[in-house]
């Protein structure tokens, strides 16, 4: 797979984003693909689109893939749509 670059949509103080970042660490090994970090708190249009849906994955096309946890489904669909 070309390095495709997933979203995560966060706040700095979030243990949900926490979380969601380190479910994805296993998957980012194993498939390549890379993390933009985005702190919603640093762009108020984000925070407002956002608010408390966060942490947000989005694929590489913009589309969210899941909220608040890992969907490791929703993961595999998206990663298996861009290879």
């Amino acid at each position: 797979m070309s390095q495709a670059v997933l979203t995560v949509y966060l706040r700095r103080y979030c243990h949900l984003c926490d979380d969601l970042l380190a479910a994805l660490a296993p998957h980012q090994a194993r498939s390549g693909f890379s993390v933009q970090e985005v702190d919603i708190d640093l762009d108020p249009a984000l925070e407002a689109r956002y608010g408390t849906l966060i942490p947000v994955l989005c694929g590489p096309d913009g589309v969210e893939i899941c909220h608040y946890f890992l969907d490791e489904a929703a993961l595999a669909d998206c990663l298996g749509k861009i290879r």
